[in-house]
């Protein structure tokens, strides 16, 4: 489980196809000593588990259905990476509960400067629009955010200058897909709601 709370912008440094999948290398500024083999990473919100590691480094396995559903098929070598360590029990819960499992392919649709902040439009594929809500979290790219509107099956967040400048959300551009995963909460309400 993850928390949404951005630790560290990575970088990928090297991709090899395999036998089975794929092999991402991550450069990372998290102390690699630290980290166990099998630990769970999120990488723009998808969890990947570390098969390798050293120095400023680790490894993950990328699987078919991974590349299919997620951003991760279009990483290249130098592509910059939102990354969140596990949470642990007694950490602090900055953002919400997160699973790093994508729900789906959302596509900037519009990014306006405001005041210090900027305000970004997704439009969500249907029928993950349904389950977004304002004043409701959400997470984007890995980030835990607040929506702020929902029209349609477009939402609106106000992205502040910290995040701005210290995840990827910062260097989106319109038209460049994100991956979503919506609050875990609303999809367990939906499913209920779904079998009264």
């Amino acid at each position: 489980m993850f928390t949404g709370i951005v630790t560290d912008v990575g970088r990928v440094r090297r991709i090899t196809p395999t036998a089975r999948d794929h092999r991402y290398e991550i450069e990372t500024a998290f102390d690699t000593a630290t980290i166990d083999l099998g630990a769970s990473i999120s990488h723009a919100g998808c969890c990947l588990t570390v098969t390798e590691k050293g120095p400023g480094w680790f490894a993950v396995e990328v699987s078919g259905e991974t590349l299919s559903k997620t951003t991760l098929r279009d990483w290249a070598e130098g592509t910059r990476v939102n990354l969140e360590r596990a949470a642990r029990l007694g950490d602090e819960l900055g953002g919400h509960i997160v699973s790093g499992h994508v729900d789906g392919l959302g596509s900037v649709v519009s990014i306006t400067p405001e005041g210090g902040s900027h305000r970004m439009v997704i439009e969500a594929p249907a029928p993950l629009h349904r389950y977004i809500a304002a004043k409701g979290s959400i997470t984007v790219d890995g980030v835990s955010l607040t929506v702020n509107t929902v029209e349609g099956r477009t939402f609106g967040l106000n992205i502040i200058p910290h995040t701005w400048e210290h995840t990827t959300l910062g260097g989106l551009e319109v038209g460049n897909s994100v991956n979503l995963e919506i609050d875990m909460l609303a999809r367990y309400l939906a499913r209920w709601q779904e079998t009264q």
